[in-house]
């Protein structure tokens, strides 16, 4: 079984830090669709890939954006050469007859409005996850956000409900500016064999 040497887990997870600020240097649109084509081969529950990405690149669009951000997250935002809003789509079931191999998927989603909304919560987490790591990979920081009142960002960028935002992740190439990194929980606390 191949495994990933050692630079590559650092560039993903171990050296990997939480950007806090950016340089002034654009991120292609060729690469974040290398970005997206990674990511989205992660695994969904019965591959469901409710996830769904807005890039925001131009000042006009963070602009929309910053009365939603808690007062913490505004000058990386500004500084950041795109934000991304990792969604979940509220109707990801209608694409269930292309991504899954099986007959009655959509109509299952579509009868359960409950279990609807916690695969697409549950899977959209994931996939913004995934995206995360995908970034890292190809040279890309990140600094995933969560103070944003996303009720705002809905209002603003989703008016019709399809999409929900889930949480944000300001992208570019990192200017080194980063927390301290925190403590992590051992294996013993976090973790059970049974």
């Amino acid at each position: 079984m191949m495994t990933l040497d050692a630079q590559a887990l650092d560039q993903i997870f171990l050296k990997a830090r939480t950007a806090n600020g950016f340089l002034d240097k654009p991120v292609p649109d060729d690469l974040l669709k290398q970005v997206y084509d990674i990511a989205r081969m992660g695994p969904t529950s019965m591959n469901t890939q409710p996830a769904r990405y807005v890039f925001l690149k131009t000042p006009e669009a963070r602009a929309r954006l910053l009365p939603a951000l808690s007062p913490g997250n505004l000058d990386k935002t500004r500084a950041a050469p795109i934000t991304v809003i990792v969604c979940a789509d509220n109707r990801f079931h209608e694409f269930m007859p292309q991504v899954w191999h099986r007959e009655g998927a959509m109509e299952n989603f579509e009868s359960n409005p409950a279990l609807r909304e916690a695969t697409a919560t549950r899977n959209s987490t994931l996939g913004g996850a995934y995206f995360i790591i995908a970034a890292r990979a190809l040279g890309l920081d990140c600094g995933p956000m969560s103070g944003v009142d996303l009720a705002k960002v809905n209002a603003e960028f989703f008016p019709d409900g399809r999409w929900r935002a889930n949480f944000l992740i300001n992208l570019g190439y990192g200017d080194g500016k980063v927390f301290d990194r925190n403590a992590r929980l051992s294996f013993e606390q976090a973790c059970q064999v049974l």
